[in-house]
């Protein structure tokens, strides 16, 4: 049922709020414009049913016990449709490309798809017993789909929504709550972890056991977990016959700051030369910077003795990072596939921002042009700030987001390592479409090639890191198949992982890296 865009009461949109930012509102048709307010927030504010409301009670006329007032929830403050749009012109690219659909309604999308996060937050602590997901469906309008069990009090308090004419609430039999639940003791039952080896899938309503490796496809506990999880449990791959490793060569950009999306080299034990993209900055809470890429690309077969990381190893060969040991800080196993690389002895004055410029030291995802990206012609290449991350449950499919990496296969001539990326391929950042999450990771229909390896997803929009580069589809040369899939390890899932390993509290940074770090709030 496709909800309209009218108020209801307890449902509270408030306007022209000092320092906020506009709301995006309904476009009427595909070519239409889009239509904003001066600003303003939303709030599910729906009033909390009997058993939730507190005890204490204001008397009201005539000594009567009045009606506690309903806890006022956060809003959530969007920007205007135009505003996301300028930000994100790859994104409303491709958009523009993929669904045949104007600018005005690509960036009615990207608005929408902004909302999206923060109001899931809100619907599952709301409606914890009935709220069951959400996704953008693209390829059905650009509608935000939020599934419920009991869709009535749902569709009520997103009726406030901005542009809630795009926005539908469909019945299905599990609430998050329960899938969740199920999922943990299908997990426990297996003795795997949820979330990673066991994991809810909200479009099916249901639970998914990825098989073939810590759980083998022909476990003998499969039969009897499928039919007992209370809710419906399937098992599935975690990765097709046709994904494989990417291989790693990153190409060029020796100047400061360190940035995300360029070029690593790794010299192999059999002396063979591979390599990563770089991902984000990470910085600990003692203060001291790392660069974040594939585990692969320094854990393996070919790879017994410490890495260390160069910058165009054939020349001019800058040291960049090294596989560290005290503590351990690089996996290779999917989807904890990360190292975490201190920088090499001096390497630090090399790629950290210089000291002059301290106080305008956003950390970066370097934004490269290529030429089947069609924003080059309007935008052209630039760096895109990091300004947090995306929580990998937060992640939706149906999600337009942005990816950075340096395959290269050189020319004749070219004092480059070859990539194996295939001869007329251009490393680069393209966008694409989020199509999943039944890897375990972030699956999305983005071009990459060997030598992307680690580098990192994010949407555009807002610069919120998603994931680094792990696996993917085959592929060489151009990219010429617009279904090609590749698999991001969810950077959410990787801080986890490594913070509860080594207690280093490590987050993504927004600033630096610094030679002379300020605050440690100032760099997360």
């Amino acid at each position: 049922m496709r909800i309209r865009g009218r108020m209801v009461l307890a449902a509270a949109v408030a306007l022209g709020m000092a320092g906020t930012t506009g709301v995006a509102l309904a476009v009427d048709g595909a070519t239409g414009p889009v239509h904003e307010s001066n600003g303003g927030a939303w709030a599910a504010g729906v009033a909390p049913v009997a058993e939730e409301a507190p005890a204490a009670t204001r008397t009201g006329t005539g000594g009567r016990a009045a009606a506690p007032a309903a806890p006022r929830p956060a809003p959530v403050v969007t920007r205007p449709a135009t505003q996301v749009a300028q930000a994100a012109p790859a994104s409303v690219s491709y958009l523009s490309e993929r669904y045949r659909v104007a600018p005005g309604e690509a960036a009615r999308r990207l608005a929408l798809q902004e909302l999206s996060a923060p109001l899931a937050d809100i619907l599952a602590a709301r409606f914890p017993g009935s709220y069951a997901g959400m996704w953008l469906d693209q390829a059905g309008g650009g509608v935000l789909t939020i599934a419920a069990t009991d869709p009535a009090p749902v569709t009520e308090a997103v009726a406030g929504l901005p542009d809630a004419r795009h926005v539908t609430v469909v019945p299905v039999r599990h609430s998050r709550r329960d899938l969740d639940a199920a999922a943990s003791r299908v997990a426990g039952s297996l003795g795997v972890t949820a979330g990673q080896d066991v994991l809810v899938d909200e479009r099916a309503n249901e639970v998914l056991v990825l098989t073939g490796d810590t759980v083998p496809a022909d476990d003998a506990r499969l039969a009897g977990v499928l039919g007992a999880g209370g809710v419906p449990v399937r098992a599935q791959s975690r990765l097709d016959g046709s994904s494989i490793p990417k291989a790693c060569d990153p190409r060029y950009c020796a100047e400061a700051p360190m940035r995300g999306g360029i070029r690593l080299d790794v010299p192999r034990d059999d002396g063979t030369v591979g390599g990563c993209t770089t991902g984000f900055n990470v910085r600990a809470k003692s203060g001291q910077y790392y660069v974040l890429t594939a585990g692969h690309c320094v854990v393996g077969g070919r790879h017994q003795r410490v890495d260390d990381t160069w910058h165009q190893f054939l020349g001019p060969k800058v040291p960049v990072g090294l596989e560290s040991t005290a503590p351990v800080l690089a996996e290779n196993a999917f989807p904890y596939d990360y190292a975490v690389l201190p920088y090499a002895k001096g390497a630090t004055t090399r790629w950290a921002y210089p000291r002059r410029g301290v106080g305008n030291t956003p950390s970066l995802v370097n934004y490269w042009c290529v030429a089947d990206n069609p924003a080059c012609a309007s935008k052209g290449s630039r760096d895109v700030p990091v300004t947090g991350v995306t929580s990998y449950g937060a992640v939706q499919a149906g999600w337009v987001v942005c990816a950075t990496g340096s395959a290269y296969t050189p020319k004749a001539g070219e004092q480059y390592v070859d990539s194996g990326a295939g001869a007329g391929f251009l490393p680069g950042t393209r966008c694409g479409e989020v199509i999943g999450k039944a890897s375990g990771g972030i699956d999305v229909r983005v071009c990459a090639r060997p030598g992307d390896s680690g580098g990192p997803l994010f949407t555009e929009s807002d610069g919120r890191a998603l994931g680094i580069l792990s696996n993917g589809d085959d592929g060489e040369g151009p990219c010429t198949n617009p279904d090609e899939k590749n698999t991001y390890a969810p950077v959410s899932v990787i801080l986890d992982r490594v913070n509860g390993r080594t207690g280093l509290d490590f987050q993504i940074a927004t600033k630096g890296p610094l030679l002379a770090s300020p605050a440690a709030s100032a760099n997360r």
